[in-house]
């Protein structure tokens, strides 16, 4: 049996262009990686087929869901004849605008070349990975990146300067699809992604604050005042920045100061049933 960690991710910057032929929404955006996992165990089996274990009831066991995709995709890929038992022990939020099964199948792409002794490099996974997710390549690699085209086109980036990230999800779902559907680009402030990736290559943290962007932001408010709450609170109890991540709902504070961190988690337990205290993980996956 092998283990994967499959590591949530924030985006520190989410820009849209626009809409491209294909249907999809040509993305600028950068993502790092946070220490908020799930676990990813799988065991060869004797059948042939693909089964998912998974203990949280919102997770799909059958072809919905992304680490079943990305087995399916390398059984196919290379005339993969092995079963496998996949078991997913979630810690990461559902639906919440953090990659959980994003993040689910690239541990398990990772997992499989492992077991299967694919041979694949960490760019060839990547690029498997983009046929079941846009944030899958980006999974695969974990660590910091610049992601542009729809999300599959990653260039490593330098880890952000070490500081606690407060992540909180409101009770609600939101649909991707409908956040993209409502977007308006004429109406929208761009984020500064050069100016982000300065602060990350000069590692400033204070410059790394100011340049938080994210263009669904804005959408999601509107549709669920949940999130415009949230960030409120989080900046009344201290956090040096605050925005949502993906196309939400979660909202996550940077905090550069541990002694800030109970203040602003117990503050945001009083609104927000999911809240979680973790530190940057920011450093690559190295498969090669």
């Amino acid at each position: 049996m092998l283990y994967e960690k499959a590591p949530a991710k924030i985006n520190l910057t989410l820009d849209v262009l626009h809409k491209r032929p294909d249907g999809f929404h040509e993305v600028e955006m950068i993502m790092t990686t946070v220490d908020l996992a799930d676990r990813i165990w799988i065991r060869p089996t004797d059948s042939g087929r693909i089964t998912i274990k998974t203990s949280e009831r919102f997770v799909p066991n059958d072809r919905k869901n992304l680490a079943y995709q990305a087995a399916e995709l390398l059984q196919r890929q290379y005339g993969i004849k092995e079963g496998v038992e996949i078991t997913l022990e979630k810690s990461i939020p559902v639906a919440a605008g953090l990659a959980g099964g994003s993040s689910d199948a690239a541990a398990t792409l990772r997992g499989l070349n492992r077991l299967w002794n694919l041979g694949i490099g960490a760019d060839e996974l990547a690029t498997l990975g983009s046929k079941i997710g846009s944030d899958v390549s980006f999974c695969v690699h974990g660590g910091t990146a610049l992601a542009t085209g729809r999300g599959e086109i990653i260039k490593n980036l330098p880890a952000p300067p070490n500081c606690w990230v407060i992540l909180a999800k409101p009770a609600i779902s939101v649909s991707t699809a409908d956040i993209y559907g409502n977007l308006d680009l004429s109406a929208v402030n761009h984020p500064r992604t050069s100016s982000m990736i300065e602060a990350l290559e000069a590692g400033d943290y204070d410059k790394m604050c100011k340049s938080v962007g994210n263009v669904l932001e804005g959408v999601t408010m509107d549709l669920h005042p949940q999130v415009v709450m949230l960030k409120e609170q989080m900046r009344k109890f201290g956090a040096d920045a605050v925005l949502m991540s993906g196309s939400g709902p979660t909202v996550f504070g940077l905090v550069k100061h541990e002694s800030r961190v109970p203040r602003i988690y117990n503050g945001l337990k009083g609104f927000c049933p999911e809240v979680y205290a973790v530190r940057m993980v920011g450093e690559r996956n190295f498969l090669d």
